[in-house]
């Protein structure tokens, strides 16, 4: 598991591209149920997190726009996934899913329990989910609601299928003790989740300070660029004429 940092230079270089990628990001449809979504093999990366853990605050920082994803004035009351795409508009390469955000009372207990279910078989089983960023409160931790959505995805997570990104927001209303302590309490959770297969990360963020949200849109276009994150093989050394 690793806290995702890089140094200034490469962030400079690789967030702008990665930043400039995200800007592109327009609203696709949104659906209410798994069968409802697109058919095809482009990744989706799935955000989630608790009603008032910031999710589309932070979805809209990192497209840059003030409202592409619609924070409902009753948290809870979005119920539906709203898909996303990504990348050149002619042409989309991954989409990102806004899941609803679980844990408000206020929420009818049907319409809750149902929304559970189906975030819970989108974690499961869909097939394009390739990334997962979970957006926890700095200040809270990690409460149960969120252990119970880890244990959703961990399998997946585990063996490789998934990437999971761990954003601990709002990390501009702590110092920089609290900060380290939000950080150490993150890694032990996590650590249950790490394999060597893993791919799990986590950093400290804040849409209006722009805290993490450079490495936030790095790791992301490294997940579905591969190609562009990976580093160039070192060259052959040449063969001599026989």
């Amino acid at each position: 598991m690793a806290e995702s940092s890089r140094n200034a230079a490469a962030v400079s270089q690789d967030a702008r591209t990665a930043l400039a990628w995200a800007h592109n990001a327009r609203f696709l449809t949104t659906a209410s149920k798994l069968d409802q979504l697109p058919q095809g093999d482009l990744v989706e990366i799935a955000f989630v997190g608790r009603s008032n853990a910031g999710k589309s605050t932070a979805i809209n920082a990192l497209a840059q726009r003030r409202q592409l994803a619609f924070a409902s004035k009753t948290p809870g009351r979005t119920q539906h996934i709203n898909l996303f795409a990504l990348g050149p508009k002619d042409e989309p390469d991954a989409y990102l899913a806004d899941l609803p955000g679980y844990g408000y009372a206020t929420v009818e207990r049907n319409a809750k329990l149902r929304w559970q279910q189906v975030m819970a078989d989108y974690l499961l089983i869909r097939r394009n989910l390739g990334g997962v960023v979970l957006l926890v409160d700095s200040r809270l931790g990690f409460t149960p609601l969120d252990r119970q959505l880890l244990e959703f995805v961990a399998p997946r997570v585990a063996n490789g299928e998934v990437k999971l990104l761990v954003a601990l927001t709002k990390a501009d209303k702590l110092n920089r003790k609290e900060q380290q302590a939000s950080l150490e309490g993150a890694s032990t959770v996590l650590g249950e989740l790490t394999t060597e297969a893993a791919d799990v990360s986590m950093l400290l963020f804040s849409a209006p300070k722009r805290i993490g949200l450079d490495d936030m849109a790095t790791t992301l276009y490294d997940w579905t660029h591969p190609a562009a994150a990976a580093p160039e093989p070192a060259a052959a050394d040449p063969v001599s004429p026989t």
